[in-house]
């Protein structure tokens, strides 16, 4: 855990919703063949991710990997690519009941391979046309099997892009769960973000959005903006609330290298490097932090993890979106460039980058692939990740994890794998046992971001190290 040297831990490390982190990813020598990794998997409840890499802009703290735009029919590229893509790994599933894929609309079984959650998310997938969200959604169905109005189904998107023609197709195929990223109400924060938006649009998108009657409506908020105060904090965490949305994602701002802000700082350095700069930053951050916590909580929000707040009451739609996939289980399908898969024994992707010039070539060589049979890029998982991504993605999360339940599924007790970062989490405050459930305790969610970097293992972290930002 990264201190000032005074024991004092920085609590804005890393945002940690999947490990191991996709920069401790590395070219595979073996290129492994996809029927040969998924055979021996369990494919009864398959989680499906479509990633779509295109946004109208690219906001200032953005590091996702997205371009702006796309010249010279791209996207018909990309989905072209994105539908051989899905037809090789579809095969690579199983052929066992693959003639009655075209019969999930109908609602028959489809064997072995079935698809318990879904989701879209990029980029902006409704950077895409109404009628290229149909073939997304073909794609998804009709290539790889997934029912889409049976499980649950979350898709992102942003105001400019929530058009109502686009909103008509999602609300059409089954879409449950709807994300805006809005990030700032305030005119002045959103553009000292490095997103330009006005606050008028972002409603008559809300306003859209509402009218399809799609059951969970979450948005995004972002605190730590330059100016940003309680005061203006609590202007946007009010206008959204006015909207009733299902869920809140409220995310601190980070400065990460090659964005947007990380040129306009001149550095792109990370957020703890020891400076009062920083120590005036993480000031601000946790306290804003807090009083969203407390705002949202006194409006009957409970709280999921640190980012997620949940309407009390409201419907569940079992799926938080791809940053909420229940990430210490396998079984995830990722089509996409920018997209994960997870076995039990590898995470595999694409070549990933920051930097545009990089993400445009990474995407071009995707539309160019042919052969989508083998893994090119990924990380091993042995036995002690496994159980490193188990007890970190459940520790963050607040319902906390049952000792129990780890127990059964690694014949051994989290105290006896990690005595020394469960005690330090404990003396700080931050973690209890209580009735064999460990749970953060309030203070602990508030340094999630401190905490999951912490439970990184020693060779995950040297390969991020080595990692060469591009």
């Amino acid at each position: 855990m990264t201190s000032t040297g005074t024991n004092v831990i920085r609590p804005y490390q890393s945002y940690v919703y999947a490990y191991p982190h996709k920069t401790s990813y590395r070219p595979l020598p073996d290129r492994p063949v996809l029927r040969e990794l998924w055979s021996p998997e369990p494919k009864d409840a398959l989680s499906l991710y479509l990633h779509i890499p295109f946004c109208e802009v690219r906001c200032g703290f953005c590091n996702l990997f997205t371009r702006i735009g796309a010249p010279d029919e791209l996207t018909t590229r990309y989905l072209d690519a994105l539908e051989r893509q899905a037809l090789a790994v579809r095969d690579a599933l199983g052929d066992a009941g693959r003639e009655k894929v075209t019969d999930t609309i109908a609602g028959t079984s489809t064997g072995p391979v079935r698809f318990a959650a879904a989701a879209f998310g990029g980029g902006t997938p409704t950077f895409l046309t109404a009628g290229e969200l149909e073939r997304l959604c073909d794609i998804a169905e009709r290539r790889m099997g997934a029912d889409l109005r049976a499980v649950p189904f979350s898709v992102e998107t942003s105001p400019a892009t929530a058009t109502a023609d686009r909103l008509a197709v999602l609300a059409e195929r089954g879409t449950t769960r709807l994300s805006i990223g809005v990030q700032s109400f305030v005119d002045d924060e959103a553009r000292a973000a490095v997103r330009p938006q006005r606050r008028a649009d972002v409603e008559a998108a809300l306003s859209r959005i509402r009218d399809t009657a799609i059951p969970v409506l979450n948005i995004d908020l972002i605190y730590g903006i330059d100016g940003q105060t309680e005061a203006t904090w609590r202007r946007s965490l009010d206008a959204a609330l006015a909207w009733r949305p299902e869920e809140l994602y409220l995310y601190p701002l980070y400065v990460r290298p090659l964005t947007g802000l990380g040129r306009l700082d001149g550095t792109g350095t990370e957020p703890g490097t020891g400076t009062d700069l920083d120590t005036v930053w993480d000031e601000q951050r946790l306290r804003l932090y807090r009083y969203g916590r407390e705002h949202l909580l006194a409006n009957g929000y409970e709280q999921v993890s640190m980012r997620m707040f949940r309407r009390t009451g409201g419907p569940d739609a079992a799926l938080g979106g791809p940053d909420d996939h229940a990430c210490q289980t396998d079984g995830m399908i990722g089509l996409g460039c920018g997209a994960r898969s997870y076995t039990s024994g590898l995470h595999y992707s694409f070549d990933y980058a920051v930097d545009m010039r990089r993400i445009r070539t990474i995407i071009d060589d995707y539309t160019a692939t042919e052969d989508f049979t083998r893994a090119e890029v990924g990380r091993r998982i042995d036995t002690d990740e496994a159980r490193r991504r188990h007890l970190l993605q459940s520790l963050l999360q607040a319902r906390g994890m049952e000792v129990a339940e780890y127990r059964t599924r690694f014949g051994t007790a989290p105290a006896d794998d990690f005595p020394a970062e469960l005690a330090a989490f404990a003396d700080r405050g931050w973690l209890e046992e209580n009735g064999g459930l460990l749970r953060l305790t309030p203070e602990g969610l508030a340094y999630s971001d401190a905490l999951g970097p912490a439970l990184f293992s020693p060779a995950v972290r040297a390969a991020m190290a080595a990692y060469e930002a591009k």
